[in-house]
């Protein structure tokens, strides 16, 4: 049986269950670094992924949000990608 992983939707990390991702602080929670913990991306594991705002695909969720991205709500590179579901 393969090993089932929960992803952050902030900053891509993955972990073994959802009680870890969400007791640990998160280095891109959008009030700051380390300001909240991680929120649980609920879409399903992908080969690519999609950002919500831009549509622009990445490999992986971690490499999605850490790049700016042009439509962000907040302005022009703003804020980063987000993952759409």
């Amino acid at each position: 049986m393969q090993q089932k992983y929960y992803y952050c939707e902030y900053c891509g990390h993955r972990f073994p269950s959802v009680r870890l991702l969400t007791s640990a602080p998160c280095v891109r929670h959008p009030d700051g670094p380390n300001k909240g913990r991680h929120k649980l991306y609920e879409g399903t594991e992908k080969s690519e992924y999609t950002c919500k705002y831009c549509g622009k695909k990445f490999p992986s969720i971690m490499m999605m949000t850490a790049a700016p991205c042009v439509n962000h709500p907040k302005g022009t590179n703003k804020g980063n990608h987000s993952p759409a579901l």
